[in-house]
């Protein structure tokens, strides 16, 4: 009996630490339109992918929208972290949210009339591209307004537990509704998805949020915030192998269509199994980082170590079986990656730079897909979606290698009693805890 008891008192205790932040009231209310609106999200994310290898079968043009989608956040997502740290977070959300669902509704209206063409979807993916360069950077400053630096770690693994239980959910229904009564429902759906989350946003506690003070408008922001990055190690590192990954690692909307379509010989729905095994296997990475993960620069090396591992995996999966498991455990890796990332950038930064610290990591992220997209899209189609899958893998070693050349300089120069301390401000360091570097 009190083993039994002791174990209930352990899971109580690990269910508690895996969900603490839900029992801050703003962001569960978030985290729920959230939840509604993300399905719809991916429910578009495969339909247009999808779509586009219908009407032009081709990975190449599917890489080039993909790419446009990405490319505001490449060119403007800099200037979309000093408009965060500008302005009312909430608000801004409010306004953009809005925004991207009336671009589902329209590029709904287009595929069920069967008026759609090539261009309009690669301009309405422009047009959703630049909601995200404002929007994303935001969004991701705005979690730890919500939750405060305590259960900042825990708020952003379940937001990437939310966001992969939709990629589970969203692509197997995408995959399911294509089959049966056509692509452009996915889409507006979506659009009416998007009233979920800006309703949470509207209701939400003002009294209990914890906003930063907004810098103002001044000169120099932009270069101020570079300059900042380019100083603390503890950012520049995990942004710059973001920057690698990002670039070929996560372009998974050019890969895995091909893959189900050529490599098994599948159609929409092994393409949304796909996306939802993926899904399956983050939702389980982020709840355990969620309850056990860490911040700093080595659990984040050791998840792109891990992500190139399963990467590998995947790349010579021989059966639909086993590459359903493979990407299940590729997406576990993924999301653990992401979420170590995110937190340590946001509890590395000074609050007066989180919006333009985050916004370098979206830059990272998804603002290196005009890049990464085309140039995955022509590996794919010279040499099969299997090489894609390998360029992803390869670029996660690499970006591993960097970390741990970093790291052991770092050692070095702390080994020695005449070097100079890392130059890391005092402000990022005191504000939100010392990011540990081990």
């Amino acid at each position: 009996m009190r083993q039994l008891g002791n174990s209930a008192d352990l899971a109580g205790r690990t269910a508690r630490a895996t969900f603490a932040s839900l029992t801050i009231p703003n962001y569960r209310r978030y985290v729920s339109g959230q939840a509604i609106s993300l399905i719809g999200t991916w429910m578009q994310t495969t339909a247009q992918s999808w779509l586009i290898l219908t009407l032009t079968h081709s990975s190449v043009d599917l890489g080039l929208i993909v790419a446009l989608q990405a490319l505001p956040v490449l060119l403007l997502g800099a200037y979309g972290g000093v408009v965060a740290d500008r302005v009312d977070k909430r608000k801004l959300m409010i306004f953009l949210q809005s925004m991207m669902g009336l671009q589902a509704l329209v590029l709904g209206v287009l595929v069920t009339t069967h008026v759609v063409q090539v261009w309009e979807v690669g301009l309405l993916a422009v047009i959703l591209g630049l909601n995200n360069t404002f929007e994303n950077p935001a969004r991701q400053a705005f979690i730890l307004e919500m939750v405060g630096p305590r259960d900042l770690r825990n708020a952003v693994s379940l937001n990437a537990v939310i966001v992969n239980v939709a990629r589970a959910v969203g692509p197997a229904v995408a995959g399911l509704l294509i089959a049966s009564v056509g692509d452009g429902i996915c889409f507006l759906l979506n659009g009416l998805s998007f009233v979920a989350v800006v309703f949470s946003l509207v209701t939400m506690d003002r009294s209990k949020l914890q906003p930063s003070v907004p810098s103002g408008r001044a000169r120099g922001q932009l270069r101020a915030g570079l300059r900042y990055v380019a100083r603390t190690p503890d950012l520049g590192v995990p942004l710059l192998m973001m920057v690698l990954i990002g670039t070929f690692a996560y372009e998974f909307q050019v890969v895995l269509p091909v893959l189900a379509k050529q490599t098994f010989d599948g159609g929409a729905t092994a393409y949304g199994f796909m996306l939802a095994s993926m899904g399956v296997g983050a939702v389980a990475g982020g709840l355990v980082t969620a309850a056990r993960g860490h911040t700093g620069l080595r659990p984040v090396t050791l998840a792109a170590s891990a992500f190139a591992v399963l990467l590998f995996f995947a790349a010579g999966a021989p059966s639909l079986l086993l590459e359903y498991l493979a990407l299940a455990a590729v997406g576990w890796a993924s999301v653990s990656f992401i979420a170590r990332g995110n937190s340590t950038l946001q509890l590395a930064a000074a609050p007066s730079m989180r919006g333009r610290v985050m916004a370098l990591w979206a830059i990272a992220f998804q603002g290196t897909t005009p890049i990464g997209g085309p140039l995955i899209g022509l590996i794919v189609a010279g040499e099969g979606a299997r090489a894609g899958l390998l360029a992803g893998a390869i670029s996660c070693v690499a970006a591993a290698a960097v970390a741990m050349v970093f790291m052991n300089r770092l050692r070095q120069s702390r080994a020695t009693p005449d070097a100079e301390e890392t130059d890391v401000p005092e402000e990022a360091a005191t504000d939100l805890g010392v990011v540990d570097l081990d």
